[in-house]
């Protein structure tokens, strides 16, 4: 074994003109020609390099000077002055202290000594050894002359190996509680029948994120390696000298690449509040494939548990582990399979068509049993208690008040008497505020018939023991719910669209008998009589008077008996057509008069509500067609908890005001009737509807029911529920 100068050897002699000024050492010949490596010590740092590509950017690493007055720093984070003159005339004025000449050089530098810490987006990185080089904000202005503050990274007490330039990857962690740990390597290792290896340093941790180690298991200990970093850092770090700041240097990049790059990781964020991207599994498996260290193929085994994914890589060759988690994991739930569940819930989507979504794209995901564990655990827990929080506000409010106006309306699972469930949601109609919501099971109270009444007794039982003090309440004509409230001696109206709906269609039956035609010409005209006697009046008499005079108006007659209405208000007109007038003796009127002047109608007539009517509870049951669809079977409290949703859905979201364009007109839209019989009308376009009610209840499942779900369990365990029917 001969001992020659390893400068002499014809391997190096390529490289010789472009490497810089080092000390070198001197290995056996068999050691370089065996292993086809190129150990190059400097005094403080050992370069491993293989292909001429890793000394050439051993050489790019070494940037300009420092152009400040006196400056002596040694830093690697150098900064171009920037090209904007009010930025670039205050660096020139720090640079030169003042004394600027008249010719300044074409390229000048700061080093990163004289910011102050606020300047940098990324000095926690870079103290903790996450990043090799820091970045300046936009905008930063050099102010510290002479030794600045700590901006030093984390180093070892000798050598430290760079490694070979290779593809760099980023990794999903969790935060950690990092240390400076000093490390040893003796120049005794680097002897053919050694090893070089960096000695474990453990590092104490609250949660776990990417392990290192020389063991396959899955503790955390750290290696003296160089720390990954993104691709797209690494690229502009290249291109930085080149450009005058970092907001030239991403010119022309997507605008998302722009964000991802200016924002670091916030540890403050929560985690169910950080973005997630869908990646594909040979892009994961290329950051696993081949050892950071020794660059050798590496072993690699995958555990997926829903969307969660587990890579566990091993290297045969320098036993370098590494283990990685796609999501963070909360207690032993993945946080991403939770967040899924909560979103899907939530948002009233459906599992199954979620399922089959995700089927299409071949994205993984958890099985429903899973999505229904999640709901019964924590979702449904979560949805009962914010509602009960925001339904004691609406309630603590009505108390307040003198008198209250509600609403009251039931909605059945199905039509007809085959109804399971029945919801019974009460409404502040001057606010147009749900306030509660009944589920009943028709099994209760004997029958889906009796549901209605159930439904309203238990709304009125709450807003009465919330000291609630009702003014009137608004409902349709429910026999059993009219005798209810006559019985409670509560002032009970009739919502004008029920009734109205009602004569409408014996209306229309009418007029398709024989010698009736005439009648659905004027069919429009009663129908508008009705709204107009509801709202005009004042007193029962008034509203029947009222109601009776369009019997004299369709023969053409304006003037009354009754002295409470004797004539019309309409401008009356001479017509030349006399034929759409009835006639008295006719069939058709003779089927209108009986109709009109039924003993019935004539009493719902007079009960017809004078100011509010219950549109706005038709409107919040077609929110609930968005949470509860009819035609999907859900359990009790799975109901309950999707009516909870709609209500608060609607309270968000149901007087949101016009939209309107950037010159501020006013925008509307077309509104196509479901029935042919119907015609379009124009109605005014709302604002998009926003969603806060999801994002709070999401950070009640992550900050407190996944916390400690005891209480809000113990709560739904508090509602009654009924037992199932019988197959």
């Amino acid at each position: 074994m001969s001992d020659e100068p390893i400068w002499n050897l014809p391997f190096v002699s390529s490289y010789r003109e472009r490497l810089p000024p080092i000390s070198l050492f001197f290995l056996p010949r068999e050691f370089v020609a065996s292993s086809n490596e190129l150990l190059l010590f400097e005094a403080s740092t050992i370069f491993m390099s293989f292909p001429s590509r890793d000394i050439m950017a051993c050489k790019r690493a070494k940037h300009g000077n420092c152009s400040v007055l006196e400056c002596t720093n040694e830093h690697r984070s150098i900064f171009l002055v920037p090209s904007s003159e009010p930025v670039k005339k205050q660096w020139v004025h720090f640079i030169f202290s003042g004394n600027a000449p008249t010719h300044l050089p074409k390229v000048m530098y700061v080093c990163g000594k004289h910011f102050t810490s606020d300047c940098f987006l990324n000095l926690g990185q870079y103290r903790a050894g996450l990043a090799e080089r820091l970045k300046i904000k936009p905008g930063s202005v050099p102010t510290l002359l002479g030794s600045a503050a700590n901006l030093g990274q984390a180093s070892t007490s000798s050598a430290c190996i760079q490694l070979p330039l290779s593809r760099d990857v980023s990794c999903q962690t969790d935060p950690l509680e990092t240390h400076t740990v000093g490390t040893q390597l003796s120049l005794k290792t680097l002897l053919p029948h050694f090893r070089s290896e960096g000695v474990q340093a453990n590092v104490s941790c609250k949660d776990f994120g990417v392990g290192m180690s020389n063991a396959d298991h899955l503790g955390l200990s750290s290696t003296p390696v160089k720390r990954p970093r993104l691709d797209l850092d690494e690229q502009l770090e290249d291109d930085a000298l080149e450009h005058s700041s970092l907001e030239e240097a991403l010119k022309g990049q997507d605008s998302t690449s722009l964000d991802s790059s200016l924002k670091s990781a916030d540890s403050s964020t929560p985690t169910h509040n950080s973005k997630k991207f869908i990646v594909y599994e040979s892009c994961i498996m290329e950051l696993f494939n081949v050892c950071p260290v020794c660059t050798r193929a590496c072993d690699v085994r995958t555990q997926r548990l829903g969307t969660f994914l587990s890579v566990k890589q091993w290297c045969p060759r320098c036993t370098f582990t590494r283990h990685w988690n796609s999501q963070p994991v909360i207690g032993s739930v993945p946080s991403g399979n939770l967040h899924l569940s909560a979103a899907v819930y939530l948002s009233g989507a459906s599992f199954i068509q979620i399922e089959k979504v995700f089927k299409a794209m071949k994205l993984q995901l958890f099985r429903y049993e899973t999505f229904q564990r999640h709901a019964r655990a924590f979702i449904e827990p979560a949805v009962i208690h914010h509602w009960k929080a925001t339904q004691d506000v609406n309630l603590q409010s009505l108390s307040q008040e003198e008198k209250v106006i509600v609403g009251g309306d039931m909605r059945a699972d199905s039509p007809a008497h085959s109804a399971k469930y029945g919801s019974y949601a009460t409404m502040d109609l001057r606010t147009n505020t749900v306030v509660d919501i009944q589920l009943v099971q028709s099994n209760e109270v004997g029958g889906s018939c009796h549901m209605e009444k159930e439904g309203l007794k238990r709304s009125l039982a709450l807003l009465e023991s919330r000291g609630v003090n009702l003014d009137c309440i608004v409902t349709d004509r429910h026999p059993q719910v009219q005798k209810f409230l006559r019985e409670r001696n509560i002032t009970h109206y009739y919502d004008v669209w029920h009734m109205a709906k009602g004569i409408s269609k014996k209306l229309e039956a009418i007029s398709k008998q024989k010698d009736c035609e005439k009648l659905k010409k004027w069919m429009k005209s009663i129908i508008s009589h009705i709204y107009w006697t509801a709202a005009s009046s004042t007193s029962e008499p008034q509203r029947i008077a009222k109601w009776t005079t369009i019997l004299n108006h369709v023969r053409d007659v304006h003037t009354h008996e009754d002295p409470l209405y004797p004539k019309c208000e309409h401008v009356i007109r001479k017509t030349t057509d006399k034929s759409k007038w009835l006639q008295a003796d006719t069939l058709a009127f003779y089927k209108l008069e009986k109709l009109l002047t039924k003993k019935r109608t004539l009493k719902d007539v007079a009960k017809l509500s004078p100011h509010h009517q219950t549109s706005s509870l038709e409107a919040f049951r077609a929110v609930i067609l968005r949470f509860a669809p009819k035609n999907v079977v859900f359990p009790f409290i799975g109901r309950l908890c999707r009516l909870y949703l709609a209500a608060m859905h609607y309270n968000e979201n149901a007087d949101r005001p016009q939209a309107e364009t950037e010159e501020g007109v006013p925008l509307f839209k077309i509104s196509f009737p479901k029935s042919r019989k119907e015609e379009c009308r124009v109605k005014p376009q709302k604002t998009q509807p926003t969603f806060g009610y999801v994002a709070d209840t999401m950070d009640l499942i992550f900050e407190k029911v996944f916390v400690n779900p005891v209480p809000y369990t113990d709560a739904l365990l508090a509602i009654p529920v009924p037992e199932d029917l019988s197959p």
